[in-house]
């Protein structure tokens, strides 16, 4: 069982146009921490107190759409270049020229597009999970239709707008339970849900796999989308193609020194031709699922810490 320290207590922070919610802890050189979908900035809580104690200011925020930060009601407004923005003005309100970011699960899909878009304020990346997505020449939406199907639940999200955030809300604390799982590989297949529409794992009695947190943890999560609901999360995936073309202006290749976790087990693939698309890569796998850094904190932490070492070092 990994040790628990004590969260950030929260601030509130203007930044390009919208208010967030926003744990920070320590001083020295910056790392923010990037969370993903549907989660919250406290699925870092194993990482910020050991980032701390190395040497470096931790910033976590709730991005937009989640916890109490603002949730915009245009889909257009959780575009890349929103999402983005919000981040550099995360460090334009700190006075941080650069940082190191980290992104897990949607918060990775941030963190490779913002090191294209804004390379000079990206000293490094560390991304957890979800690879970087290559640009082809078919938008994404269209791309997963034509070979997943319609019950895919990316373009499920995208066809059928306001269904899956309904279905969400209504059974918010079994949905959230059954998707923070560990151990699913464990399971036999035939207790899975059919197909890839998350709305079967919102409606399923029990899923596989064992609790990955305790009841007073995924309480926070619980009433965290109490409060904000699931639409703002689920409008980032509303925009895969406008995204699609966004950063179609951008060189589509990574630069800044870049850590990969991946988990062995997890349901996102890795990817074998990463190096293609990132110039300094290392790459660490954890016999883990998709909950990286919650299924396997100390391994995560040590992977860091000894990347950051070398890479990022808190005493430059």
């Amino acid at each position: 069982m990994s040790q628990a320290f004590a969260f950030p207590e929260p601030q509130m922070i203007q930044t390009n146009s919208v208010e967030l919610e926003v744990f920070s802890a320590g001083s020295g050189r910056p790392i923010v921490l990037c969370h993903g979908w549907p989660e919250h900035a406290y699925s870092w809580r194993h990482q910020v107190q050991p980032l701390v104690d190395a040497g470096y200011h931790v910033i976590a925020p709730n991005q937009r759409g989640y916890g109490h930060s603002s949730c915009p009601a245009e889909v257009t407004d959780y575009d890349i270049t929103h999402l983005t923005g919000d981040l550099m003005g995360l460090l334009d309100h700190f006075g941080y020229q650069d940082a190191l970011f980290v992104g897990h699960d949607w918060g990775a899909i941030v963190v490779w597009n913002l090191a294209m878009m804004h390379r000079n304020r990206v000293a490094g990346v560390i991304n957890l999970s979800v690879p970087f997505m290559e640009r082809g020449p078919t938008e994404w939406v269209g791309f997963w239709e034509q070979h997943l199907g319609g019950d895919f639940y990316i373009v499920h999200f995208n066809r059928q707008p306001g269904v899956a955030d309904a279905a969400f809300a209504q059974h918010r604390e079994q949905f959230l339970n059954n998707l923070y799982r560990t151990n699913q590989w464990r399971s036999p297949p035939a207790e899975l849900p059919p197909g890839m529409n998350m709305i079967r794992i919102a409606e399923a009695q029990k899923m596989p796999g064992d609790d990955l947190m305790s009841k007073a943890e995924l309480d926070v999560f619980s009433r965290a989308f109490a409060h904000s609901g699931f639409t703002g999360g689920i409008n980032w995936y509303r925009n895969f193609s406008r995204n699609w073309e966004i950063i179609g202006e951008y060189e589509q290749h990574i630069h800044q020194p870049t850590l990969m976790i991946y988990g062995e087990h997890d349901m996102v693939p890795s990817s074998p031709t990463l190096d293609k698309f990132v110039t300094d890569l290392e790459v660490v796998n954890l016999p883990c699922g998709h909950w990286i850094q919650q299924e396997q904190p100390a391994a995560t932490n040590a992977a860091m810490l000894d990347w950051l070492t070398r890479h990022y070092p808190a005493s430059a």
